[in-house]
Protein backbone atom coordinates (compact mmCIF):
# COMPACT_ATOMS: atom_id res chain seq x y z
CA UNK A 1 0.00 0.00 0.00
CA UNK A 2 1.44 3.35 -1.01
CA UNK A 3 1.13 6.30 1.32
CA UNK A 4 2.05 9.94 1.31
CA UNK A 5 4.38 11.14 4.05
CA UNK A 6 4.33 14.86 4.72
CA UNK A 7 7.20 16.95 6.04
CA UNK A 8 7.01 20.72 6.32
CA UNK A 9 10.39 22.40 5.85
CA UNK A 10 10.58 25.95 7.15
CA UNK A 11 14.34 26.49 6.88
CA UNK A 12 17.43 24.26 6.83
CA UNK A 13 17.23 22.07 9.91
CA UNK A 14 13.76 23.34 10.80
CA UNK A 15 11.06 20.88 9.84
CA UNK A 16 7.96 19.21 11.18
CA UNK A 17 6.87 15.77 10.10
CA UNK A 18 4.79 12.86 11.26
CA UNK A 19 7.24 11.90 14.02
CA UNK A 20 7.31 15.29 15.73
CA UNK A 21 3.53 15.53 15.52
CA UNK A 22 3.26 12.06 17.10
CA UNK A 23 5.62 13.24 19.87
CA UNK A 24 3.47 16.31 20.53
CA UNK A 25 0.40 14.10 20.74
CA UNK A 26 2.22 11.70 23.08
CA UNK A 27 3.16 14.57 25.41
CA UNK A 28 -0.48 15.66 25.35
CA UNK A 29 -1.66 12.13 26.13
CA UNK A 30 0.95 11.21 28.75
CA UNK A 31 1.60 14.55 30.46
CA UNK A 32 5.38 14.32 30.37
CA UNK A 33 8.25 14.27 27.92
CA UNK A 34 9.80 11.16 29.47
CA UNK A 35 6.53 9.18 29.33
CA UNK A 36 5.94 10.34 25.76
CA UNK A 37 9.43 9.23 24.78
CA UNK A 38 8.96 5.83 26.41
CA UNK A 39 5.63 5.38 24.64
CA UNK A 40 7.36 6.04 21.34
CA UNK A 41 10.40 3.88 22.11
CA UNK A 42 12.87 6.75 22.34
CA UNK A 43 15.09 8.03 25.10
CA UNK A 44 14.16 11.00 27.24
CA UNK A 45 17.13 12.88 25.77
CA UNK A 46 15.99 12.31 22.18
CA UNK A 47 12.42 13.33 23.05
CA UNK A 48 13.66 16.42 24.90
CA UNK A 49 15.92 17.45 21.99
CA UNK A 50 13.01 17.16 19.54
CA UNK A 51 10.73 19.18 21.85
CA UNK A 52 13.47 21.77 22.30
CA UNK A 53 13.83 22.05 18.51
CA UNK A 54 10.06 22.49 18.14
CA UNK A 55 9.97 25.14 20.86
CA UNK A 56 12.84 26.99 19.15
CA UNK A 57 11.13 26.80 15.75
CA UNK A 58 8.18 28.95 16.79
CA UNK A 59 8.00 32.39 18.39
CA UNK A 60 6.40 30.81 21.44
CA UNK A 61 6.69 27.30 22.92
CA UNK A 62 4.54 24.39 21.78
CA UNK A 63 5.25 22.47 25.02
CA UNK A 64 5.34 23.94 28.50
CA UNK A 65 7.08 22.10 31.32
CA UNK A 66 6.62 22.36 35.05
CA UNK A 67 9.28 21.39 37.52
CA UNK A 68 8.84 18.66 40.09
CA UNK A 69 7.91 19.24 43.65
CA UNK A 70 5.00 18.24 45.80
CA UNK A 71 2.68 17.80 42.81
CA UNK A 72 5.41 16.41 40.57
CA UNK A 73 6.64 17.71 37.26
CA UNK A 74 5.27 17.23 33.82
CA UNK A 75 4.68 18.79 30.45
CA UNK A 76 1.75 19.73 28.31
CA UNK A 77 0.83 21.36 25.05
CA UNK A 78 0.45 25.11 24.90
CA UNK A 79 -2.38 26.60 22.85
CA UNK A 80 0.13 26.91 20.00
CA UNK A 81 1.02 23.23 20.37
CA UNK A 82 -2.63 22.30 19.86
CA UNK A 83 -2.79 24.59 16.81
CA UNK A 84 0.38 23.09 15.31
CA UNK A 85 -1.11 19.59 15.51
CA UNK A 86 -4.43 20.75 14.07
CA UNK A 87 -2.87 22.71 11.23
CA UNK A 88 -0.45 19.91 10.35
CA UNK A 89 -3.33 17.41 10.23
CA UNK A 90 -5.40 19.79 8.06
CA UNK A 91 -2.51 20.25 5.61
CA UNK A 92 -1.95 16.49 5.61
CA UNK A 93 -5.62 15.77 4.84
CA UNK A 94 -5.64 18.25 1.96
CA UNK A 95 -2.43 16.78 0.54
CA UNK A 96 -3.80 13.24 0.76
CA UNK A 97 -7.01 14.26 -0.97
CA UNK A 98 -5.10 16.08 -3.71
CA UNK A 99 -2.84 13.14 -4.60
CA UNK A 100 -5.02 10.10 -3.86
CA UNK A 101 -5.78 9.20 -7.48
CA UNK A 102 -2.20 9.73 -8.69
CA UNK A 103 -0.81 7.75 -5.77
CA UNK A 104 -3.19 4.87 -6.45
CA UNK A 105 -2.15 4.86 -10.12
CA UNK A 106 1.53 4.72 -9.22
CA UNK A 107 0.92 2.07 -6.57
CA UNK A 108 -0.91 -0.11 -9.09
CA UNK A 109 2.10 0.07 -11.39
CA UNK A 110 4.61 -1.12 -8.78
CA UNK A 111 5.85 -4.69 -8.56
CA UNK A 112 4.20 -6.91 -6.03
CA UNK A 113 6.05 -7.63 -2.76
CA UNK A 114 8.36 -10.67 -2.88
CA UNK A 115 6.03 -12.73 -0.66
CA UNK A 116 3.23 -12.44 -3.25
CA UNK A 117 5.28 -13.79 -6.20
Amino acid sequence: MARLTLRLDFAPGQAIGHGKIRLLKAVRDHGSISAAGRAMGMSYRRAWLLIDALNALFEEPVIATKHGGQGGGGAGLTPLGYRVIGQYRAIEAKAHAAVAADLATLAAATTKPTSDR
